[in-house]
């Protein structure tokens, strides 16, 4: 086989008076070599740099999958009967992900690099529908992660591998509810974005990422709403755009990613191929090298390309969880906030409380296992305070924020038995309550702010009145808009709010001052609205706000004394080895400073997951050693 150096004369000429690609609308695109076969289930470019000395992945039915070179001569063989496949690049090998059709499952194995052999298959559990496409996807961690596609509106996404090599067991991620008649997907790496096709409609795009929405925007659709004049079929990432067959018009199409918004670019009809399918390209200087399979074998073209990738953001440093906690018993959108609870006597046996927001309190211990669950209603916010005198006693509270009584449920937590009871309600003035937080001051008064979805913020002193749990409400104050997050530095008598959409704030937190606000940073180019979850890292050398910005699923940290200096911010990403996935959409959390043991000697950050994924249950609560994210961020580096 000649080396692929088609050059259109057409295109070289129109490349040559500078005219855009668009000018070719309509053209006929000649193959510059073709391989008959009509045995061929599909065919995938290797970028040059993988494996130097090969050139194409192709499965042959009944046969298995070649790695061939330029001249179509086998470099290995993959014996089997396999359909659809992808690759990518592991630190020290090619992973394959294709369909096992005498086994209608999918399976992974990876070549080596140095060598000619596949590693020993790991397969999938066989879904509850026929596969008709595999693609793979890393994300910036380069985890690897396996979607499968299925012509009856099914799909599903599975973790697979991580950045070296492909895991044990496979773990399903989530099921995906995909357009009906879709045989092919490819997934844009960098942009972390799926596209799949719908044979009569056109291809839809999704966010690929584990932890986001399904939620679908279209790309290029059937006329008359788009350019295809019969199908979409295949299609093919390149830089800046991609490639979507029109199979049932023999016809190649171009789009361009504009920002976000997709133009379609040139079309260009297929010479002597019949019925094509499936389509991979690879960047080559400024042109693009194309194989498109078709009934009757491979056809290979190269085409001018000058675009170039979108340019992407910095990535956000990950963090890993090392525990996640059971879930919380309710369904849908129900954990929200946590609070740890230091037993200072050992603080290895220390609990986690976390709200069930459509259900009552969660107790957990530092293994993330359930130790009490009381269903007391609908709790949104909870914080403690050690050391409330209370008949006679002294004793460490919980307050949390009850929507189905617009109260403050509050409960004693026995420092000797590590055990939680509820002592009863506050009443409150607020119609809606929502978020809460406590403080103490210099002279042990414990105090509870809370807040209402209108702005209001009341801030009670908790109070025992002959045995029986009482608040007085000794303050008022307000932000404009929406509010939920707050935290309380007992060491310097100052709160930080956070007003959702807008900013955090900070005021004095004693009762008999001035209510006069500092803003501390609003959202905009860290902090992504809304504004969630806040807590203090506090230790003897450094005092840092975390701050959960949910709009990027991301966690921002600040000095948290002034001037508030930027510090970093950091993502909470998967796992692998331990089975835990990542975290999005946090609503609370809480952080300390507290030497927990292994691996928690420089503290723990606690953060509600809005998105449970391994496995897939109910929400729960993901914990975080603080010394992971001080190495990201540098902080240990500040602290000494």
């Amino acid at each position: 086989m000649k080396k692929l150096t088609l050059k259109l004369k057409l295109l070289a000429s129109l490349m040559m008076m500078s005219l855009p690609l668009s000018v070719l609308a309509n053209d006929t695109l000649k193959a510059i070599n073709a391989e008959g076969n009509s045995h061929i289930e599909s065919v995938q470019l290797i970028s040059k740099t993988d494996i130097p000395k090969a050139d194409r992945l192709v499965s042959y039915k009944h046969k298995g999958i070649a790695l061939e070179n330029n001249q179509g001569k086998t470099l290995s063989l993959l014996k089997g009967n396999f359909g659809s496949i992808d690759q990518r690049q592991l630190k020290h090998g090619l992973l394959l992900a294709t369909v096992d059709l005498d086994r209608q499952q999918a399976m992974l194995t990876v070549l080596n690099d140095g060598s000619d052999n596949w590693t020993a298959a790991t397969y999938l559990p066989k879904p509850a529908f026929k596969i008709e496409g595999v693609c793979l996807y890393q994300d910036e961690a380069q985890n690897g992660f396996l979607f499968l596609v299925g012509e009856q509106g099914q799909g599903e996404q599975w973790l697979v591998a991580d950045a070296t090599s492909p895991i044990a067991l496979p773990q399903l991620i989530r099921h995906l509810s995909t357009p009906p008649d879709s045989e092919y997907c490819q997934v844009d790496d960098a942009q972390s974005r799926l596209y799949i096709n719908e044979e009569n409609v056109g291809i839809w795009a999704y966010d690929a990422h584990p932890e986001a929405d399904l939620s679908r925007y279209p790309i290029a659709m059937t006329q008359p709403f788009g350019q295809l004049k019969e199908s979409a079929a295949g299609m093919a990432i390149v830089p800046g755009g991609l490639l979507v067959l029109d199979a049932k018009a023999n016809v190649l199409h171009t789009y361009i990613d504009n920002k976000g918004s997709w133009q379609h670019q040139s079309e260009f009809a297929l010479h002597n191929v019949l019925e094509p399918e499936g389509i991979s390209a690879r960047v080559e200087g400024e042109q693009l090298e194309v194989a498109i399979k078709h009934d009757a074998g491979i056809a290979f073209y190269t085409l001018p390309w000058t675009h170039t990738s979108l340019t992407s953001p910095p990535p956000i440093p990950l963090v890993k969880p090392a525990i996640q906690t059971d879930a919380v018993p309710s369904l849908g959108d129900a954990a929200d906030d946590p609070a740890i609870w230091v037993n200072k006597a050992n603080p290895e046996q220390s609990l986690i409380l976390g709200t069930d927001k459509q259900g009552g309190l969660v107790v957990y211990d530092l293994k993330g296992k359930t130790q009490q669950f009381l269903p007391v209603g609908r709790l949104n916010n909870v914080d403690v305070r050690h050391g409330f005198h209370f008949n006679g006693k002294q004793i460490d509270l919980a307050v949390a924020s009850n929507r189905d009584h617009n109260s403050l449920h509050v409960f004693a937590i026995d420092p000797e038995n590590r055990f939680v009871t509820e002592m009863g309600e506050v009443s409150t003035t607020a119609q809606d309550i929502y978020g809460l937080c406590m403080y103490k001051n210099k002279q042990g008064d414990i105090y509870t702010i809370v807040n209402d979805k209108d702005g209001r913020f009341f801030q009670y002193q908790m109070q025992d009145k002959q045995g029986k749990i009482a608040g007085e409400l000794v303050r008022e104050f307000k932000v404009a808009t929406q509010p939920e997050g707050c935290v309380a530095d007992d060491k310097h008598d100052r709160l930080f709010i956070g007003e959702e959409n807008r900013a955090v704030w900070t005021l004095d937190a004693r009762a008999d001052q001035s209510t006069v606000m500092t803003q501390v940073m609003p959202v905009g180019e860290h902090l992504k609205d809304d504004i969630e979850g806040i807590s203090l890292y506090q230790n003897d050398k450094q005092d840092y706000l975390v701050i959960s910005s949910q709009g990027n699923d991301s966690y921002v940290v600040l000095d948290a004394l002034p001037p508030f200096t930027y510090r970093g911010v950091f993502r909470i990403g998967f796992n692998t080895a331990a089975g835990i996935d990542g975290v999005s959409e946090t609503d609370g959390l809480d952080v300390s400073s507290v030497n927990f043991g292994q691996p928690w000697q420089q503290g723990m950050l606690v953060v509600q997951d809005g998105r449970n994924r391994m496995p897939l249950e109910n929400q729960n609560f993901k914990y975080v050693p603080w010394s992971e994210i001080a190495d990201q961020l540098g902080l240990s580096k500040l602290s000494k």
